[in-house]
């Protein structure tokens, strides 16, 4: 009897000692075969910024890069965060884990990126004239002619396009507010700081362009919305210390008080507008995010 005790006692240590080597081994062990973070493909934010297609990246050669815990556009490029940032036509507001942004394989390559000609033959004749290309989600600001900025641009999504055609700015208000639509939080009407409004339809709708969040595609109701970080800290909290401001310099370039007079900082008709011209289509979404954009 005492023979079969000390059996068992050996068999219950034995137990014992193989279940911690298996646990401590599950553990540690690093495992061999897991797939690579990625944005689902069915996600309807479109989260990841790859699959939007903009024509002019064709001659760029460029990765899809997944942002992980803790990344930022700072963090992982530097003082060279605002290129990505165009690049991809996204503010860091709209930056966050779980996404995937285009990175060029040279940031050399993006330093004066523009899709936009330098130089535009209907806008020769014009002091000022602003051309925006739905395709490639972008604006310029042209003086007879000659490019003198550009920026990136959200227009209207599927079902809320921005209007195709030639317009003129007829109205500014640096304040000015969505009488239709409110912030995510549903707590105040969307701001609209630097508008000009460039189109009245049929319907009495008016359309924008000024400051809104710009998360790398389509995304507005119509109007077409500009970088504008101080509008995004007095509204939303972030980013603390604000860089891109396109929205000012365009509203300051088009309508502000070099040439026209004091700025009332409320809704004012004006005259003799700059021409704004929208063309192109809605960029294409492909049916899944590609490896890598190779040449």
């Amino acid at each position: 009897m005492r023979y079969s005790r000390m059996r068992l006692s050996h068999k219950i240590a034995l137990v014992i000692f193989c279940t911690t080597v298996l646990v401590s081994f599950s553990i540690l062990r690093t495992p061999s075969l897991t797939d690579e973070p990625s944005a689902s493909p069915e996600d309807k934010g479109k989260e990841d910024l790859s699959r939007v297609e903009y024509p002019s990246l064709k001659n760029i050669k460029w990765h899809a890069q997944f942002i992980a815990p803790q990344q930022s556009l700072e963090s992982l490029f530097g003082a060279d965060w605002i290129l990505v940032a165009r690049f991809n036509r996204v503010d860091r507001r709209h930056i966050y884990p779980g996404m995937t942004i285009k990175v060029p394989d040279n940031m050399e390559d993006i330093r004066n990126y523009s899709p936009l000609p330098q130089f535009y033959q209907p806008a020769s004749r014009h002091d000022k004239y602003i051309l925006v290309d739905v395709t490639e989600q972008w604006l310029g600001a042209y003086e007879h002619g000659k490019l003198v900025f550009s920026t990136p641009a959200a227009t209207g999504k599927a079902t809320t396009e921005t209007p195709i055609g030639t317009f003129i700015v007829s109205a500014r208000d640096s304040s000015h507010t969505s009488s239709l639509y409110k912030t995510a939080n549903d707590e105040e009407q969307y701001p609209m700081d630097n508008a000009l409004r460039f189109h009245i339809d049929t319907d009495n709708v008016s359309y924008w362009l000024h400051a809104r969040d710009l998360p790398g595609r389509p995304a507005s109701h119509g109007c077409i919305g500009l970088f504008d970080e101080e509008m995004q800290l007095r509204v939303f909290g972030i980013p603390l210390t604000p860089v891109l401001r396109d929205s000012q310099k365009l509203y300051d370039w088009a309508a502000g008080e070099d040439e026209y007079e004091d700025d009332s900082g409320g809704a004012e008709e004006l005259e003799d507008g700059p021409i704004v011209e929208v063309r192109g289509s809605l960029p294409r979404y492909l049916d899944r995010p590609p490896a890598q954009n190779k040449h």
